[in-house]
């Protein structure tokens, strides 16, 4: 998909209902257009315009660039590849 771009954002903190680990697909706007929340024990919940599961949704803004997420040092964000995006994607449903 032109345009589109894919980050993963390490959070760094304790709180045994939060994810830990965010993957999202972002389109030109910067928006969310699918996402993968993954938990501490091994959990994943997702969400895209068509579906949510496991209580994760779509942002409702453009999400921040790179530096200004990695400015709050509780995250740590990276861009990854479309093909480690799709791949985790395509294992969501476990």
């Amino acid at each position: 998909m032109a345009g589109y771009s894919y980050i993963r954002v390490r959070w760094q903190h304790g709180h045994a209902d939060e994810p830990v680990d965010l993957w999202s697909e972002l389109d030109a706007a910067r928006l969310e257009t699918r996402k993968l929340e993954i938990f501490r024990d091994g959990r994943i919940g997702y969400a895209s315009a068509d579906e949510e599961y496991g209580g994760t949704r779509l942002g409702e803004g453009a999400v921040p660039s790179i530096g200004d997420i990695a400015s709050d040092t509780q995250f740590e964000p990276q861009e990854v590849s479309k093909a480690e995006f799709e791949n985790l994607w395509d294992k969501r449903r476990g």
